[in-house]
């Protein structure tokens, strides 16, 4: 429990809600307490930027149209000192939704319309909160362990390894896919004759680019039946947490990139930013092509693996829509022509 908690049912977790709606804090202040949180509920977006400034929260709630300010200019102001808090904007109506490219700028979480059940925003509390704890704990090794060079890398694949196996936990399909992942990753890379330390940030991201799905409601990543449209947003969500989860360690800047953008598109149909062609981050355009190669040889509760030259065929077919087309080359010649270095990296996993 955080110094200063005087709630014995508190999680330790303290969550500002700005809104110029009263009702909406009253509403608010019940089911956050409720939950275990230690609440503070301002209605004027001036005093919650002093109140920010001073005091410690680990997660903001935000109405978007206030006066005197709207919800982005506070975010903008808060950004300016403090590039960590976790925000969640509340609006009245997903049409009042601030534009993608003020969302991104900003660093906002993620976004819930205003609703008298409070089932979705709970979940997107949940999953923010859980970001929050595995950040707190990168920091803090991060502190501990960075005046020595030799501890601070011996920390470094501990972390990794220690919040891999904490999603795969909660996901076995992660378990085997994120080291196959890895691996193709760095046989790619050493086709395209990449160095040490390109193939080293590949192996990293490969083992690390599912690692927000730590902040993926249960609920929803062990589910079998089809997601709907709601929980394919939570899902989505993943690449977003898994970067804010990393962001504080200078360590982890390297593979930010893998981790962030491994599902955008080289068409600009992917997320979470929609990057286009060669403004995706070039390692997180060679782990979407192994990624999407797992995927495809692996089985899962709802269909067996694909045979080779099916996934071979639709490769060939996505080059230049979903895959950067020259990686997308080489790893067909790996699978025509070098096609024993894949089973390698299968048989170390079956």
């Amino acid at each position: 429990m955080r110094k200063g908690s005087t709630n014995q049912s508190s999680n330790g977790y303290k969550i500002i809600v700005v809104d110029d709606e009263i009702g909406i804090i009253d509403s608010l202040s019940i089911f956050l307490k409720r939950s275990g949180y230690e609440f503070v509920g301002v209605t004027d977006p001036l005093e919650a930027i002093e109140r920010v400034k001073n005091e410690h929260f680990d997660l903001m709630l935000l109405d978007f149209i206030m006066t005197p300010i709207h919800g982005d200019k506070v975010v903008e102001e808060i950004r300016k000192f403090n590039k960590e808090l976790y925000i969640l904007l509340l609006t009245g109506h997903k049409d009042l939704v601030p534009p993608l490219e003020t969302i991104k700028r900003l660093d906002i979480q993620g976004y819930c319309e205003k609703s008298d059940k409070f089932d979705q925003l709970l979940l997107l509390i949940e999953s923010g909160i859980k970001a929050i704890a595995q950040m707190n704990l990168i920091k803090n090794i991060h502190s501990e362990l960075k005046d020595t060079y030799e501890k601070l890398e011996q920390s470094y694949m501990e972390s990794i390894q220690t919040l891999r196996y904490t999603v795969e936990a909660k996901d076995t399909y992660t378990r085997g896919h994120s080291d196959r992942v890895s691996e193709y990753s760095v046989l790619i890379g050493k086709h395209l004759g990449l160095c040490s330390d390109d193939l080293k940030a590949l192996q990293i991201g490969g083992l690390f680019h599912d690692v927000g799905k730590i902040g993926v409601p249960d609920s929803i990543l062990l589910k079998t039946d089809k997601l709907t449209d709601n929980e394919y947003s939570e899902i989505k969500n993943h690449p977003t947490i898994g970067s804010h989860i990393l962001s504080t360690a200078s360590i982890f800047h390297n593979i930010i990139p893998i981790v962030k953008h491994h599902h955008e598109r080289y068409d600009g149909n992917g997320y979470p930013s929609k990057l286009k062609g060669l403004d995706i981050p070039y390692f997180a355009r060679i782990t979407a092509v192994a990624d999407t190669f797992d995927a495809m040889t692996s089985r899962r509760t709802y269909r067996n693996a694909l045979p080779v030259d099916t996934v071979i065929a639709e490769i060939q077919r996505c080059k230049g829509t979903q895959f950067d087309p020259d990686v997308a080359d080489v790893f067909l010649d790996i699978l025509n022509n070098h096609y024993s270095e894949i089973e390698e990296i299968q048989e170390r996993y079956n």
